[in-house]
């Protein structure tokens, strides 16, 4: 018997969650969002940390502001980059929501060892 249990936050709908975890399955991406926590960086100054073009990593950026885990201002002629903690956050608090279920069950498991002995 399966008991199947879906988790919703009432931070973030399901959409912004498909975007966030699909922005951070990209190791490049991750390192934006990780360096961007750190200090804002221009778009120019994170390409120049890859391996990669200019468009590409301004790509990797767009999908991050999609999700939401980078916000970019206009600073002069520059895109400036910055991390978004509060995105963060709330994707920590869902999976923190995933861990309590596992633990639960993990719980539920222990007690039913117990009552067998």
């Amino acid at each position: 018997m399966y008991n199947h249990m879906v988790v919703h936050s009432a931070e973030l709908s399901d959409d912004e969650v498909d975007r966030i975890f699909r922005a951070l399955a990209d190791a490049t991406r991750r390192d934006i969002v990780q360096r961007t926590l750190a200090s804002e960086a221009s778009v120019s100054e994170l390409a120049g940390s890859y391996d990669m073009s200019f468009a590409a990593v301004q790509k990797h950026v767009a999908v991050l502001e999609g999700a939401g885990l980078v916000t970019k201002h206009p600073n002069g002629r520059e895109r400036i980059v910055r991390g978004n903690p509060d995105a963060i956050r709330r994707a920590q608090a869902l999976l923190d929501r995933y861990e309590q279920i596992w633990r639960s069950r993990i719980d539920r498991l222990d007690a039913l060892l117990d009552e067998d002995e």
